[in-house]
C-alpha cells in the first residue's frame, strides 16, 4: 500500500510542568518547536512524499505539523479532527502528576495512566480512546493509503498508543510499557492486507 508516519506533537507547556493536559489547549514550549523542526528535517530527509496529513484539533498538535510542513518544504491537504485528540483525562486534567500520585497512590494514579480499561475519573481510558481513533484511522487514514497515498499524522500520546496498538496487535496486557517519545516520527511501510512490512524510527 503506502508509507504511514504517526509523530507525537512536540513538548508542550504541561509535559514540561508535569501535568495532565488531555483535551487542555496548551500550546508547545520552545524546546517543544525545536523538536518539530529536528522532526520535520528528519521526514525531509527520509526522502518519502506525503500526500495528505492528518492532525487533532489542538494547538500543539496542529503548530507541530505545520512547522514539519514547514521543513519540508511540503504543501499537502491538512484534515484536523477531534477524533484524533488526547486521551481525555477527566478529573484528573491540570494537575500534576506527581501531586496526583500523593493524593490517589502511585498505584492507583499508574493504573489511569498506563492500563487500557482503567478510566481515572469522569476521563477516558486508552479504550474509550481507540473506540474513536480507530474507526476514523480505518475510515480514513487507511483508505487514503489504499488509494496509494502516502498519510502524515501528527497527534498526541495516547492517540497515537491505541492506533500503534491496533497495527501492531499489541495485548491489553502489554500496552503498559508502550511509550510514544514527543517529536519522533515512526513510519510505517505498509503493504498489502494492512500488514507491516518495515518500522523505521527516524531518529
Amino acid at each position: 500500500m503506502s508509507y504511514l508516519c504517526l509523530l507525537r506533537h512536540g513538548e508542550s507547556l504541561w509535559n514540561k510542568e508535569n501535568r495532565f493536559t488531555g483535551w487542555v489547549d496548551v500550546p508547545l514550549t520552545d524546546q517543544g518547536r525545536r523538536e518539530a523542526h529536528e522532526a520535520g528535517q528528519r521526514l525531509r530527509k527520509s526522502g518519502i512524499e506525503y500526500h495528505v496529513a492528518y492532525t487533532s484539533v489542538l494547538s500543539r498538535a496542529i503548530e507541530t505539523l505545520d512547522i514539519c510542513l514547514q521543513e519540508m518544504n511540503a504543501f499537502p491537504p491538512v484534515i484536523k479532527d477531534g477524533h484524533l485528540n488526547e486521551r481525555h483525562y477527566g478529573d484528573l486534567q491540570g494537575l500534576n502528576k506527581a501531586g496526583a500520585a500523593r493524593a490517589f497512590g502511585e498505584e492507583q494514579v499508574h493504573l489511569w495512566r498506563r492500563s487500557y480499561s482503567v478510566k481515572p475519573p469522569n476521563g477516558e481510558s486508552l479504550e474509550d480512546t481507540q473506540k474513536r481513533t480507530i474507526p476514523f484511522f480505518k475510515n480514513c487514514i487507511l483508505t487514503d493509503m489504499a488509494s496509494g497515498k502516502n498519510v502524515l499524522v501528527v497527534a498526541h500520546g495516547n492517540s497515537l498508543r491505541s492506533i500503534v496498538m491496533h497495527l501492531e496487535n499489541i495485548p491489553a496486557e502489554r500496552i503498559p510499557s508502550l511509550e510514544i517519545p514527543t517529536g519522533l516520527p515512526i513510519v510505517y511501510d505498509i503493504g498489502e492486507g494492512n500488514a507491516i512490512r518495515q518500522k523505521i524510527e527516524l531518529r
